[in-house]
């Protein structure tokens, strides 16, 4: 699957947006899965006074997330062995300024997974780096459960599920 493109892959890509206390869920189209740039500039046309940041769950195999602030973007990714079959995994890596793994693709199977990218992307929410760190090194999870555990720890699992179900996930 190397270099995967979106039109390639399975998965969600939803927009959450923290507004007078309230979580807001929009699904954002499918080539959000593959092109990092354009996640980003659909998650800062939602202008928000509180939080937004996206979930993207590619090939239910690892997830991302997005939050642009004035600063700049900051990301997380749950495996960076991904970007070797991925391109926004590799798109991820090289905004982090992180090498691409150099894992032969045949052995990537023996490799354990490892995050890259900011743990305490969403603690200012209530999700601590320290749980995120349980969530993501749960390697027996998918990653729509990894992002269903986010969910649940933020509040926005009910807002999550039925997004979801509209989708068809």
């Amino acid at each position: 699957m190397a270099g995967a493109r979106a039109d390639e892959v399975d998965g969600f890509a939803i927009a959450v947006v923290r507004e007078d206390g309230k979580w807001i869920l929009t699904a954002l189209d499918s080539n959000s899965l593959g092109e990092l740039r354009e996640t980003e500039n659909l998650l800062r046309g939602l202008r928000s006074a509180g939080a937004v940041f996206g979930l993207l769950d590619v090939d239910d195999e690892f997830f991302i997330v997005v939050r642009p602030s004035p600063s700049g973007t900051k990301l997380f990714i749950s495996d960076a062995t991904a970007a070797i079959d991925y391109d926004i995994a590799a798109d991820v890596l090289e905004v982090l300024n992180v090498d691409i793994p150099d894992i032969d693709p045949d052995e990537l199977a023996d490799v354990e997974p490892w995050e890259e990218g900011d743990l305490a992307i969403l603690s200012d929410l209530g999700l601590p780096d320290s749980v995120m760190s349980v969530i993501v090194g749960d390697t027996d999870l998918y990653a729509d459960e990894q992002i269903g555990m986010i969910a649940a720890r933020l509040g926005f699992a009910d807002e999550l599920s039925n997004t979801l179900e509209r989708l068809g996930h």
